[in-house]
């Protein structure tokens, strides 16, 4: 019996998709070769490399002048790449720092060049963020930057600021494809693939072209975004495995409905977990209600020993990846596209039991 897996990440895949990597991983297709065996110089690999680019730009409806790629070195990397690409001397970023991944981000930025931090949720314990209209690029500023979703904190975008002139970069890690995305708005948008697109080990990265024009041309090789875009992430060996995996992702989003489908899904899952929370004096979101994530729902019981007894009891149901990130405490369920509708309301439904029997 499979368990109700809330991981923020790795986290739950398609049980199709699992089955199909299962069902194809010793022999492709026929192809008498394992796809994590394959050249990725042409072949099978290549041909399945462009069929997962391609469903990635009909799903979204991206533009012609994005590239769009995978990358390795997770998302983590990208905080260190897109300052030396594009926040060159003699200029600055503005970064809004809204929770532990934003902050993450802007704190290397910083110790490439200057940076702007236009926004600091610190006040508020990064539970709430700034009205998008009310965000405005400083003057002269190379990019602007943002975490769409905060994992740990539990907040997300419902809406993204206009920054004309200025690059909007974004990281989406852990809510991309739970929702349509005007990617036009944007000039970079990339993330892990590990929340809603598959196993850990792969990045993917969309790029206006407009922004390769302003980067840094003295970067080694891999640092180089340009070198990737070329190459359409191919300069080296890619992480095949997740990318295949991804490719199969990306088809179970299509054939559910895409981006609209996973976020009917996303808003009747979560809305199993707010309601019970909202109808209760025993559980407490400690996030502003406009900002609520969709992604990664956060919660509290009155005391530290209850949400311990949470955990411990939710195990013996079936349930995993309660439990609050380490820097946080608390409890926190995440709802990727993957996780089954049936285990949110198993989850909801276990909340109440646990609250009539400890409130």
């Amino acid at each position: 019996m499979r368990k109700m897996n809330f991981s923020a990440g790795p986290s739950v895949m398609p049980v199709e998709v699992l089955e199909e990597l299962q069902k194809n991983l010793v022999d492709y297709h026929g192809k008498g070769l394992s796809m994590i065996e394959a050249s990725h110089r042409g072949g099978v690999f290549e041909e399945m490399y462009d069929e997962c680019l391609a469903d990635f730009r009909s799903i979204l409806s991206i533009p012609d002048d994005y590239d769009v790629y995978f990358l390795g070195g997770g998302a983590t990397l990208q905080f260190t790449m897109i300052p030396m690409n594009f926040l060159l001397k003699g200029s600055h970023a503005d970064y809004l720092k809204t929770g532990s991944w934003a902050n993450k981000a802007a704190d290397d930025a910083e110790k490439i060049g200057n940076v702007n931090i236009l926004f600091d949720g610190k006040d508020s314990n990064y539970t709430t963020l700034p009205d998008p209209k009310s965000v405005k690029p400083s003057e002269g500023s190379s990019y602007l930057y943002l975490c769409s979703n905060e994992t740990i904190g539990g907040i997300e975008w419902q809406d993204f600021p206009t920054t004309g002139d200025v690059p909007l970069i974004a990281d989406m890690s852990s809510d991309f494809l739970s929702r349509p995305v005007d990617v036009s708005k944007f000039a970079m948008i990339y993330g892990g693939v590990q929340k809603n697109l598959g196993p850990a080990g792969a990045v993917f990265v969309i790029m206006r072209h407009d922004l390769l024009d302003k980067r840094n041309p003295d970067l080694t090789a891999y640092m180089d975004y340009a070198k990737h875009a070329k190459n359409k992430g191919l300069y080296n060996t890619p992480p095949v495995f997740s990318i295949w995996a991804v490719s199969l992702v990306l088809k179970w989003i299509k054939a559910n409905g895409g981006a609209e489908g996973m976020l009917k899904n996303a808003i009747e899952k979560s809305g199993y977990i707010y309601d019970v929370i909202d109808n209760s004096d025993f559980y407490r979101s400690p996030v502003d209600k406009s900002c609520r994530s969709r992604m990664n729902v956060v919660f509290r019981c009155p005391t530290e020993e209850l949400e311990a007894k949470f955990v411990e009891e939710s195990k013996k149901e079936g349930m995993i990846g309660l439990k609050g990130h380490r820097s946080v405490g608390g409890l926190r369920a995440s709802l990727y596209n993957a996780l089954p509708m049936e285990d949110a309301a198993s989850l909801a439904a276990f909340m109440k039991e646990f609250e009539r029997k400890n409130g």
